[in-house]
């Protein structure tokens, strides 16, 4: 197990660290390791458990906070109050209750695990963020992978929508926001200011999903939807609130081009970089697998943190053991806070 060395009292999370963080790797692809049903392919993918096995998420938590996790991120990417009615059977109440649980889930993961390596329970270190994935994903057609829903919804749609699970979050306790997977520019300010306006103490982040090397998953130049997020923040002067902008789940192949492209458009402007890739392979709808041949994530971290990344970690198909080597890397350049 990898045994975090604390902060001590003094020294208490502060958002606007130079220090490194390892975030975890992708949770649903450990999950399907600590179950017996299949996981890819279900509309609710790894949310489902959070009603069915909740030991198994708590499992897939610890699994990867052993392996050094910095962060991880509560089991939400799929969830919503309407996708748990439609596809659980259950009551709009209930579905909200689902969300809270999530979060509880991962509460008692870090209290387990702060508690098998005799840290204090209060210890800023591992955060907590409240993963909240695309609208495309509770269509559960791959859209998330095109962001054509885009055509056919409004921004303040989008707004409505993502505002439930958000709320339900932050009042269970999350330590900050995961805007995840986001494929088009419309989404990803929309999310952006939902937050900003209506969420004045969260903290966040905001990572988009791409094509390849320049493009978001609808097309759109990456650079110009992540410098439109980061004027929205600045607009705010919310900076500190700001985590990161950045990428994930995509290959990481396409990383260090797109996070070029944006340093280049932001000229003297240092924006705060987030980045988990995933290995680099393909899903295959059709036949409900993986296909292609995955990349090993920690060779990239090297160069992505000299682009200024500081939190760093992995999504689909990366594995405990992949952030293990993330962690060994991050430690052995021993910055400091």
């Amino acid at each position: 197990m990898y045994i975090r060395e604390d902060m001590n009292d003094s020294e208490k999370w502060n958002w606007d660290t130079k220090r490194i963080l390892v975030k975890c790797g992708g949770f649903s692809s450990q999950l399907a390791r600590n179950v017996s049903e299949k996981v890819d392919g279900d509309p609710l993918w790894g949310s489902r458990f959070d009603a069915t096995n909740p030991e198994a998420v708590i499992q897939t938590h610890l699994d990867f906070l052993r392996n050094g996790a910095d962060i991880i991120l509560t089991n939400t990417y799929q969830s919503s109050v309407e996708g748990f009615m439609k596809y659980l059977g259950v009551t709009r109440e209930r579905g909200v209750e689902l969300i809270q649980k999530s979060v509880q889930l991962a509460r008692q993961a870090k209290e387990q695990y702060l508690s098998e390596i005799g840290s204090e329970l209060e210890s800023a270190l591992p955060l907590i963020l409240g993963s909240i994935g695309p609208y495309g994903a509770y269509l559960h057609d791959g859209s998330e992978y095109s962001g054509n829903y885009v055509e056919n919804i409004s921004k303040e749609q989008l707004k409505a929508w993502h505002r439930t699970r958000i709320e339900i979050c932050l009042a269970a306790g999350v330590d900050g926001l995961a805007l995840e997977t986001l494929p088009c520019q419309l989404e990803a300010e929309a999310v952006t200011e939902l937050v900003l306006d209506n969420f004045p103490d969260a903290k966040f982040w905001v990572s988009m999903q791409c094509r390849d090397e320049k493009h978001l998953a609808s097309g759109e130049t990456f650079a110009e939807a992540a410098l439109s997020v980061w004027r929205l923040v600045q607009s705010r002067k919310a900076e500190n609130r700001l985590l990161g902008i950045g990428l994930n789940c995509v290959n990481p192949l396409f990383v260090t081009p797109l996070l070029s492209s944006l340093t280049k458009v932001a000229g003297s402007d240092r924006i705060p970089l987030v980045v988990y890739s995933n290995r680099g392979e393909i899903y295959d709808t059709e036949q409900g697998e993986w296909t292609g041949t995955g990349e090993e994530v920690v060779k990239f971290v090297p160069e992505w943190l000299q682009l200024g990344v500081r939190i760093v970690g992995g999504c689909c198909r990366v594995y405990p053991t992949d952030v293990l080597a993330i962690r060994t890397y991050v430690d052995g350049l021993n910055i400091k806070p």
